[in-house]
C-alpha cells in the first residue's frame, strides 16, 4: 500500500550500489605480430591499430581500402583488475557490457560467463562467485563476415542489401554512398561492475497522465529487485515538491506505481515556439534510514501526438506538442564518425548547437546508424529539439528465425525503455525504406511467390508486429511508424499521404523546380551533395592547396554517379569554374539552391505541407556529401542558407499567372503585427518599385502579403532583384532569371577588420549587389553569416568566433567575380 505525505526530518544517510568502471590496462592482441599492445575502452579496433601505428589513418587519402583485412580479422582484448573487498563483500555482483561489437566470447577468471550477438543490446552477468580480489577479464572478437556467410546459407533465398542484415550492428560501418566501409569491432561502451546488498533500483518511468495550465498529473513507474521483502520508503522530488511513499516490497523484481502531482506545471517545448522547460527529478530508495539507491533525471512535462487523419486530398503527417500543431524544420542525423569511441561530449554540444542556431527543431536519427548516446538525447531535451527515432534498420529485409526476431525484441526492450523518459523523442519509426524498397526497387525479382511471401512476413513480424507492440507496452505515449517513407517516389500517394523521401532530384536527374511543383504532406528526406570546405579536402589530399582531381578525392566520393551529378546540376544553373577553389565553392551554392528552394516550396504550402527534414546535417568521415556540416564542423553554404529558410517568420516569393506573389509564413505560437517592405531594385540600388504596409502576422499561419504584376516591369529581369523584409528578419532576395544568367557586376568589397572578446568584427560594404559572398581563411573559426548577398551601399557586419589573435588572410569570394572569369 501507499501512504503519501511530504517528507519531514533528519537527511537520511546514503549506502549506495558501488560502481567501479573496468576501462584501465586494456591490450589487444595482433594475431599476425603476435603481440599485446595497449588499447583503449571504450573504443574499437581501428582506433587502437591507428593509435599504436599500426595502420595508416582511414579517413586520409586512399587508406580506406589498405585497412580492409582490419575487419576480416579476429581480435582480443583483456584487461587484470583488483577488486576492494567492500565490493567483494557485497551479496550481488553485477558486471555490465554497455556495447560490444558484435559477436564475443568473455571470459572472466578463464570461465566463460557470456556470448554475445548484438551490438546495440547491453549484457549483465552475475559474477559473485566468480570474482576474485585479482581478477583478469578477456574478450574474444569474431569477425562478422563469418558469421554472415552461414546464417546466409540457411536460407534458399538472397536477401537485399547484403550479408550485414544478419548481424544487429551500425550498417552504416559495411559502406554507405556517404560513408566508408569500415566495420569496426571492439569495446564501443561502458565496462562496469556493479555491487549492492539487498535492492536495488532497475529502472524508472514517469508519464503523464493529465496535463493542464493547473496541474499535471504524473505516475512514476519504479522497478526494483529485492531479496528483501518488507516495507521501503521511496521518496521522490520533482523540482522543489517532494513525496514520500511506503510500498510492502515483495522479493524478485517487481513493478511499483507512484502517483505525482506538479501544480502550475511548465511545459517542455521545441525551442523555436517555446522554453524547452526540464524539472530536476530524483528517486530515493529508504530502508533504515539509509538512501539505499536513487535515480537523478531531468523530464519535461509534454504531450506529443502524431495526427494522421483523412481529408480531401489524402492523409495528414504532423506533430502536436502540448495540443499546438508543430512544423518541423530540421535535417536527418547520422553518427558523426566512423570510429563512435571518438565522439566526445564536446562534439555533441557543437553539433547540436549548430541545429538550434540553424532554427531547426526536429532531428532524424537515421536507422542505418546507432541508437545516439544518452547524451544526445539530454542535450536534445535541454534545447528543446524533437526527435525522430527511427529503429536500426535500414534498406534491406532482414531475416525472421526465431533467434534473429528474439534479438531484436531485446534491443527495442532495451533501447525503449532507456529513451522513454526523454521529451525529445517525438516519433519511434520502425525501418528506413525497407518497405520501399521490397515495392519499388526490384528486390522481389526471381523469387517464388513462397520466397515472397516468406519474406514479407518476416518484415510484418519485426515492423507490424514486435516493435509497434514494445512501444506501445514501453512507451504508450510516444507514436510508433512503420517505415519511411510510407510510400515510395513511385507511388503518386507520396504527395498525399504519410511522409515522403523525394529522390526525383539528384538520383533521377530532376531539376530543382520539381521540389516546388511536388510537396508532400510531410518531407522526411531530400538532398544533395556538394563538395566540403577547403580544410576538409586538404585533410583529405594532405595537402595546403585545393586540388578536387585526385585519387583520394575520389575515394572520398561514394556515390558512383556523385561528380557527374554534381556538374550536371551545376551547368543547368551555374556557370563551371576551372578553378578548383571555385568549383567546390560554387557546388556549395548549387547544393544551397535546391534545398533551400525545396524547404521554402514545402513551408509555403503549410498547413497542407508540415515538416521539411533534408537529407543530411553532418558526415561521419571527411566527404563529398549531402551535408551541411562537414566533418570538421564548417558549415556549408546550405547549412547559413537553411538557417534563413527555416527562420521562425519566413518571406518567400514565387512566380504564379505572370505576378510574383510573395508569402508569409509564421511558426510563431502568437500573433503580431509589423512592418513589410518590398522594393524591386538594380544592383546598383536604383529603384523601380517600392511598397511599405503593416501587415498583421496570424500565429502558425502563411499568408499572402505582396503580389506584383510581371507585366509592370519594364526592364530587363537579368538585372533586377525583389528584396523584402520586415524589422525581425533579413532580407529575402528573389532573382527573376537563374544565377549564371544574373548580371552581375564585380566590384571590390571594402573590408574593415576590429579585433574584439572572442573573435574578430568584420564590416563589409560595396558599390553594387554581391551575390553569395563567401568569407574564407585558414584560421580555425566561425563566421555568423557567410554565402550571403550584400546591397549595394549598405554595411554587413560579421563576427568571427575563433581563438586565434590575428586574422591577416581573411580572403573573399562571390558569384560576381565567377561569372566574369
Amino acid at each position: 500500500m501507499f501512504l503519501g505525505f511530504i517528507l519531514i526530518g533528519c537527511k537520511p544517510k546514503k549506502q549506495l550500489p558501488i560502481v567501479q568502471s573496468l576501462h584501465s590496462n586494456w591490450l589487444f592482441h595482433h594475431p599476425e605480430k603476435q603481440q599485446w599492445y595497449p588499447a583503449t575502452v571504450p573504443g574499437n579496433i581501428f582506433s587502437d591499430l591507428l593509435q599504436n601505428k599500426l595502420i595508416e589513418d582511414p579517413f586520409i587519402g586512399i587508406n580506406e581500402e589498405k585497412v580492409q583485412w582490419v575487419s576480416k580479422t579476429d581480435w582480443t582484448y583483456r584487461s587484470n583488475f583488483a577488486v576492494d573487498k567492500n565490493i567483494l563483500y557485497k551479496k550481488n555482483i553485477v558486471l555490465n557490457f554497455k556495447g560490444l561489437d558484435t559477436y564475443a566470447n568473455i571470459y572472466l577468471n578463464d570461465s566463460l560467463i557470456l556470448k554475445t550477438n548484438n551490438a546495440f543490446r547491453s549484457y549483465s552477468v552475475d559474477v559473485k562467485s566468480i570474482l576474485q580480489k585479482e581478477n583478469q577479464l578477456q574478450i574474444e572478437f569474431s569477425n562478422t563476415q563469418g558469421r554472415e556467410l552461414k546464417a546466409k546459407e540457411k536460407l534458399p533465398y538472397e536477401l537485399p542489401e547484403g550479408n550485414r542484415v544478419f548481424t544487429r550492428k551500425a550498417q552504416f560501418q559495411y559502406g554507405w554512398d556517404w560513408g566508408p566501409k569500415l566495420n569496426t569491432s571492439g569495446i564501443w561502451k561502458n565496462i562496469y561492475l556493479k555491487s549492492w546488498n539487498d535492492i536495488v533500483l532497475s529502472d524508472v518511468y514517469i508519464s503523464t497522465n493529465k496535463l493542464t495550465k493547473e496541474k499535471a498529473i504524473l505516475q512514476s513507474e519504479v522497478t526494483i529487485n529485492s531479496e528483501y521483502e518488507g516495507s521501503l520508503k521511496i521518496i521522490t522530488e520533482v523540482g522543489k515538491q517532494q513525496y514520500s511513499n511506503v510500498i510492502d516490497l515483495e522479493k524478485g523484481i517487481h513493478k511499483y506505481t507512484i502517483p505525482l502531482v506538479v501544480e502550475n506545471p511548465k511545459l517542455w517545448w521545441p525551442h523555436n515556439i517555446g522554453e524547452p522547460y526540464l524539472y530536476n527529478i530524483k528517486i530515493q530508495l529508504i530502508k533504515d534510514r539509509n538512501v539505499i539507491d536513487q535515480k537523478i533525471m531531468r523530464y519535461g512535462l509534454r504531450t506529443i501526438e502524431l495526427v494522421t487523419e483523412k481529408d480531401s486530398v489524402g492523409q495528414s503527417f504532423y506533430f502536436k506538442v502540448n495540443g499546438t500543431p508543430v512544423y518541423a524544420k530540421g535535417a536527418n542525423y547520422i553518427p558523426q564518425n566512423s570510429f563512435q569511441s571518438n565522439v566526445k561530449k564536446t562534439h555533441y554540444e557543437k553539433l547540436l548547437s549548430n541545429a538550434v542556431d540553424a532554427n531547426m527543431n526536429m532531428l532524424r536519427v537515421w536507422g542505418g546508424g546507432i541508437y545516439e548516446n544518452d547524451v544526445f538525447y539530454q542535450l536534445c531535451d535541454e534545447k528543446g529539439i524533437l526527435v525522430w527515432q527511427d529503429f536500426m534498420f535500414a534498406c534491406a529485409m532482414y531475416p525472421g528465425n526465431n533467434n534473429f526476431l528474439n534479438n531484436v525484441q531485446q534491443e527495442t526492450i532495451e533501447q525503449v525503455t532507456r529513451l522513454r523518459n526523454h521529451p525529445c523523442i517525438a516519433l519511434w519509426c520502425g525501418n528506413n525504406e525497407n518497405s520501399e524498397g521490397w515495392h519499388r526497387w526490384g528486390w522481389q525479382t526471381g523469387k517464388t511467390d513462397v520466397q515472397k511471401k516468406e519474406i514479407w512476413g518476416n518484415y510484418l513480424k519485426v515492423f507490424d508486429s514486435i516493435l509497434p507492440h514494445t512501444v506501445n507496452r514501453l512507451s504508450r505515449q510516444t507514436p510508433y511508424w512503420e517505415s519511411s517513407p510510407k510510400y515510395g517516389r513511385g507511388n503518386s500517394k507520396y504527395k498525399t499521404e504519410g511522409d515522403a523521401h523525394d529522390w526525383w532530384v539528384w538520383h533521377d536527374g530532376f531539376p530543382f523546380e520539381h521540389f516546388q511543383e511536388n510537396v508532400p504532406r510531410f518531407m522526411s528526406e531530400f538532398g544533395f551533395q556538394s563538395f566540403p570546405s577547403f580544410e576538409t579536402i586538404n585533410f583529405i589530399n594532405q595537402q595546403d592547396s585545393v586540388n578536387i582531381n585526385t585519387e583520394a578525392i575520389k575515394s572520398h566520393q561514394k556515390h558512383s554517379r556523385g561528380f557527374k551529378l554534381i556538374k550536371e546540376y551545376m551547368q543547368r544553373d551555374y556557370p563551371v569554374p576551372t578553378s578548383d577553389e571555385d568549383y567546390a565553392y560554387v557546388s556549395q551554392l548549387v547544393q544551397a539552391r535546391g534545398i533551400t528552394m525545396g524547404i521554402e516550396a514545402q513551408r509555403s504550402a503549410k498547413p497542407y505541407n508540415m515538416g521539411s527534414l533534408y537529407w543530411q546535417l553532418n558526415d561521419c568521415w571527411p566527404a563529398i556529401s549531402w551535408s551541411s556540416i562537414d566533418y570538421f564542423g564548417n558549415w556549408k553554404a546550405l547549412h547559413y542558407k537553411a538557417k534563413k529558410a527555416f527562420n521562425n517568420i519566413l518571406l518567400s516569393s514565387k512566380i504564379e499567372d505572370n505576378h510574383i506573389i510573395v508569402q508569409l509564413i509564421s511558426d510563431l505560437p502568437f500573433l503580431f503585427k509589423n512592418d513589410l517592405f518590398l522594393k524591386i531594385t538594380d544592383f546598383n540600388g536604383n529603384k523601380f518599385w517600392s511598397q511599405k504596409k503593416t501587415v498583421n502576422i496570424q500565429k502558425n499561419s502563411n499568408q499572402i502579403v505582396g503580389k506584383i504584376s510581371l507585366d509592370s516591369l519594364r526592364v530587363n529581369l537579368k538585372k533586377i532583384v525583389l528584396v523584402a523584409s520586415i524589422d525581425t528578419i533579413e532580407n529575402s532576395y528573389h532573382y527573376f532569371v537563374k544565377p549564371k544568367e544574373l548580371e552581375l557586376k564585380s566590384h571590390n568589397i571594402n573590408t574593415k577588420i576590429e579585433k574584439v572578446k572572442g573573435g574578430f568584427l568584420i564590416k563589409l560594404t560595396t558599390n553594387s549587389l554581391q551575390k553569395d559572398v563567401f568569407l574564407h581563411t585558414k584560421n580555425k573559426g566561425h563566421f555568423s553569416d557567410n554565402f550571403f548577398d550584400m546591397l549595394p551601399n549598405h554595411t554587413k557586419t560579421i563576427f568571427f568566433e575563433t581563438k586565434e589573435k590575428s586574422l591577416n588572410n581573411l580572403k573573399i569570394k562571390t558569384l560576381n567575380s565567377i561569372l566574369q572569369n
